[in-house]
Formats: C-alpha cells, structure tokens, sequence
C-alpha cells in the first residue's frame, strides 16, 4: 500500500506525476482532492474507493468506478465519505492493475 502524494494544481499549471497503481493505495481526502486514473491497458479496470463510515449503523456501499481501456477518469474524494477515522486516510484500489496510473491531486 503507497501513500499517494498529493500535488496542488496552481494558477500558473503544473505538470503532473503519475505513478503506477498498487493493489490498494492510500491518499489524503478532502474538499477539493480528487484523483486522475489512466488506464492504459486493452481491458477496463474497476477503480474502488472503500468507505469506511456507517449511516444510523447502516453501512455505506464502496464507491466502484469503472475506467474502460486506453480512457481515463477524474473522481472526487470527499472526506465525508471516504476518510478513514482510524487511519484519515481513504483507500484506493484498482482491478487490473496493469498499465495503470493514477495521481492525487488538489484544486
């Protein structure tokens, strides 16, 4: 498991690191924290955001989002759902992980 490195994006633009997917990742979440997912393979990946929380005792459902062969995708990780209360941290995983990369990233 890697602690992704949260990059701010800044009026002036940055370039931006992608690292390659690990079976479960950890990134920092909050307000305005997403993540940019590449899949670079010939078949899609699932992209799961494990949520840790209850609602009145119920649980939540893990939020899966579906990144299709040589396509990426932007998703939002907002504490509320995602943060660990153990940990404050929200857990990343991806099925595939071949040809897989992915950046934590601030507005």
């Amino acid at each position: 498991m890697a602690l992704l490195t949260t990059q701010d994006i800044v009026t002036a633009g940055i370039a931006v690191t992608y690292q390659a997917v690990a079976a479960s990742d950890t990134v920092v979440p909050g307000t305005t924290d997403f993540i940019h997912v590449k899949n670079g393979g010939g078949a899609p990946t699932t992209v799961t955001i494990t949520t840790p929380g209850t609602v009145d005792g119920l649980a939540i459902a893990d939020r899966a989002v579906v990144v299709t062969n040589a396509t990426e995708k932007m998703i939002k990780i907002p504490a509320e759902f995602y943060r660990d209360p153990a940990t404050g941290l929200a857990t990343v995983t991806c099925s595939p992980t071949t040809t897989v990369t992915i950046a934590a990233l601030r507005v």
